[in-house]
């Protein structure tokens, strides 16, 4: 026999939650949970902007319609074209319907195809993977003060009580030229990955999220994370999605 090695097929389960928050009175968060396709995103509608909700909306609706093709370029691909197309189609209607005002929010996606894992974002809405108990950030801010941390101003530690933390310098909706960052990785039996906005991972701090997402199902992990962003007066809109990767049938 030929020594041949067998990667056993992974199955996806996830769970999708969104909640206001303690604080804001209209949500403007909208998560997609495409499990069939192996799609999965986190939209989180401008603060103080025009419909932000609008906004997050609309990608997700777009997002519902992307072909999954079999082969993973032309599936990211057609992710990328989808925000893309709803970056002018947002432009087009703040400029019609709104006078000019921004209507934009942040998004982030994650498709899986076999043992790869392709990240799509704009903004600071995150992604993040669990595996063999260590958290992971996958995505990097756009955002002021992640500039500031990168270009060695200030410190991580400095970044999250920094006044200017929120501003943002990406975002679908804002300019005619978008530029869509994507991480390629990995993807191995036992992963838990984490989509969230910035109203979760502000009340909840990393240790604690990556606490609440070992060993249990999708639904539980959701729920108790929600539930600990809440009793921290989540003073955002809460949006989360939790996937994680169990063995498949041969």
């Amino acid at each position: 026999m030929n020594d041949v090695t067998f990667r056993r097929p992974i199955h996806w389960s996830s769970t999708a939650l969104t909640d206001v928050g303690c604080v804001r009175k209209v949500n403007e968060d909208t998560v997609v949970d495409m499990g069939i396709q192996r799609l999965w995103a986190v939209a989180d509608g401008m603060g103080g902007h025009q419909v932000g909700d609008v906004a997050s909306q609309k990608i997700a609706a777009v997002l519902a319609k992307v072909y999954p093709h079999a082969g993973l370029s032309n599936y990211v691909d057609a992710v990328e074209d989808a925000l893309l197309e709803v970056n002018d189609e947002l432009i087009q209607l703040a400029q019609a319907s709104f006078d000019n005002q921004t209507m934009g929010s942040t998004a982030v996606c994650l498709v899986i195809k076999n043992h790869v894992g392709v990240c799509l974002w704009v903004g600071d809405s995150r992604l993040y993977r669990l595996r063999n108990y260590k958290l992971q950030k996958l995505t990097r801010d756009h955002s002021q003060v992640e500039e500031m941390v990168q270009m060695g101003m200030i410190t991580p530690q400095e970044a999250e009580t920094h006044p200017h933390k929120n501003v943002i310098t990406r975002a679908v909706g804002v300019e005619h030229d978008l530029f869509v960052d994507i991480n390629v990785f990995s993807t191995q039996v036992g992963d838990t990955f984490l989509l969230c906005s910035d109203g979760l991972y502000n009340a909840v701090p990393e240790h604690s999220i990556a606490q609440l997402l070992v060993d249990r199902s999708t639904q539980v992990c959701g729920e108790e994370l929600m539930e600990t962003a809440l009793a921290n007066e989540a003073r955002d809109n809460v949006s989360l999605i939790v996937i994680k990767g169990e063995p498949g049938r041969v």
